[in-house]
C-alpha cells in the first residue's frame, strides 16, 4: 500500500480531495496536512512515498516544502498539484518537483501518474540508491551541447525546431524537456516522446526562461564526473543507438508514435550511466574496474557492485519524472529484454537491437566486453529472421551518417 500525503492551506479542498479519492483507500494510505509546517511534523513520525502539494500557501509555499522534503525524505516522490496556470509555477518547482499536476484533477489521472512513477521502483532494491535518484532535478548535459543551446537562446532568431535539434542530440536536455511536457500542468492529451516536438510545444520563451533565467542545468553542468567517464562515448553511442531504433520501428512498418520511442528510448537508454557518474563517482568508477577484471559486461559488474545496472537506475529516474511507460520500459530492460513480459515488437525490441549492433559498429576499444543479443528473447518474439534485414537497415543510417 503506497503512502500518500495531501498538503493544501484550503479545507474545502482537502476536503473534496479526501471525498474524492476515497475510492482508492484500499490501495492508498493517505494523509491531510493544511500547511507545509504541519506535513514536515507529520513527515517526522511517517514515511510517505508521495507528497502531493498545493504551491500558493502562506508561510511556507509548496516550492519551500518539497525543497525541505528533498533534502529531509530523498527517497519521497515530489509532486506538484496546483490550480495556477502561469509558467512561474513550475519555474520555482522545476528543481524540486518531480511532477506536475493541475487542478482540478480526476483521480484517474492522479492515480495513473502516481503508478507510473513507481512502476520500475521495484526494480531498484537499494534505499540508498532510491534517495539518491530521487534527488535529481537535472543531469549534466554534454557541455557543447549545452554551449551550443544558450549561443542559439541569445539569438533573437532562435526558432523551435532549431533548439529542438539541438537538444534532442543530448541525454540530459531530452530528458528534462520531456519531463516538464509530459507533465500534467501543461494539460496535453497525449504523451510526447520527441524532444523537437516537446520543445515546439512549450515555445521557444519557455525553453530560454528556462534555461537562461532559471539556470536549469547550471548547476548539473559543473558536476565533477570521474575519469573513467567519457560524454563523447555517451553522446555517439546514444545518438547511434537512437538512429538505429529509429530505423528498425520504421523498417517494421510501425506508427509514427512507436518509431518516436524507439528514438527516444535508444537516445536516453544509457542515461542510468549519467545518473551512476554525476552521483555516485566512487562505486561508478569500481563497478566499471570490477567489470574489466573480471571479464564481465559493465550490467553485470554493475549488478556486482550496487546490486542493480544503469538500466534499471535511469527508468527508475524517467518513471519517476513521468516519461512515457514505452520509453521507460525500454530503458529498463534493454540488457534485459526476456525479463519484461510485453510480446510483439516494441521500442524495447528496437532498442535491445539497435544497442547490440552499435557495440559492433563502434570502432574505439572497450575495456570490457559488451553483452549480446538476447536470442530468446528474438525467438518468442518469432522475429530472429528480421535481424538481417534490420542490420541492413543500420548499415545504411551508418552509411548516411558518414556521408
Amino acid at each position: 500500500m503506497k503512502h500518500i500525503l495531501f498538503v493544501d492551506d484550503e479545507p474545502n479542498i482537502l476536503d473534496g480531495l479526501q471525498r474524492m479519492l476515497f475510492p482508492l483507500q484500499r490501495e492508498w494510505h493517505m494523509v491531510f496536512a493544511s500547511s507545509g509546517s504541519r506535513a514536515l511534523e507529520i513527515m517526522q513520525n511517517e514515511h510517505f512515498d508521495v507528497v502531493v502539494t498545493d504551491m500558493r500557501m502562506p508561510g511556507m509555499d509548496g516550492a519551500s516544502l518539497l525543497a525541505e522534503v528533498k533534502k529531509r525524505h530523498p527517497d519521497t516522490v515530489r509532486f506538484v498539484l496546483t490550480g495556477q496556470s502561469d509558467s512561474e509555477t513550475v519555474y520555482r518547482s522545476i528543481g524540486e518537483a518531480h511532477q506536475f499536476l493541475t487542478k482540478p484533477c480526476k483521480p484517474s489521472v492522479l492515480k495513473e501518474c502516481v503508478d507510473r512513477a513507481f512502476g520500475i521502483r521495484d526494480l531498484l532494491a537499494s534505499d540508498t540508491l532510491k534517495s539518491i535518484v530521487s534527488q535529481i532535478g537535472s543531469l549534466p548535459p554534454m557541455p557543447e551541447t549545452y554551449a551550443k543551446l544558450r549561443e542559439k537562446l541569445q539569438s533573437s532568431e532562435a526558432s523551435a525546431a532549431e533548439l529542438g535539434a539541438i537538444i534532442e542530440q543530448d541525454v540530459a536536455m531530452t530528458a528534462k524537456v520531456l519531463q516538464l511536457v509530459n507533465s500534467a500542468f501543461f494539460g496535453l492529451r497525449q504523451q510526447v516522446s520527441s524532444a523537437t516536438q516537446a520543445v515546439a510545444l512549450l515555445g521557444v520563451e519557455t525553453i530560454k526562461a528556462l534555461v537562461l533565467t532559471t539556470g536549469l542545468f547550471a548547476q548539473a553542468e559543473n558536476v565533477r564526473l570521474p575519469a573513467e567517464f567519457s560524454f563523447d562515448k555517451l553522446w555517439r553511442h546514444s545518438v547511434t543507438v537512437g538512429a538505429y531504433s529509429q530505423a528498425i520501428a520504421r523498417a517494421e512498418g510501425s506508427p509514427k508514435e512507436l518509431v518516436n520511442d524507439a528514438y527516444t528510448a535508444g537516445m536516453l537508454h544509457d542515461a542510468g550511466e549519467l545518473v551512476l557518474a554525476a552521483t555516485c563517482r566512487q562505486e561508478f568508477a569500481h563497478a566499471c574496474k570490477h567489470a574489466a577484471e573480471k571479464n564481465i559486461p559493465l550490467p553485470e559488474g554493475e549488478r556486482e557492485i550496487l546490486g542493480c545496472s544503469h538500466a534499471e537506475i535511469g527508468a527508475y529516474l524517467l518513471g519517476i519524472w513521468g516519461l512515457p511507460h514505452p520509453i521507460v520500459e525500454a530503458v529498463a530492460y534493454h540488457h534485459q529484454p526476456a525479463k519484461c513480459l510485453a510480446s510483439g515488437f516494441s521500442p524495447l525490441t528496437a532498442v535491445h537491437v539497435a544497442d547490440a549492433f552499435a557495440w559492433k559498429s563502434w570502432g574505439g576499444e572497450l575495456p570490457y566486453p559488451i553483452a549480446g543479443l538476447d536470442q530468446g528473447f528474438l525467438q518468442r518474439l518469432h522475429m530472429q529472421e528480421r535481424l538481417t534485414d534490420w542490420r541492413a537497415t543500420c548499415t545504411t543510417v551508418e552509411a548516411i551518417k558518414d556521408d
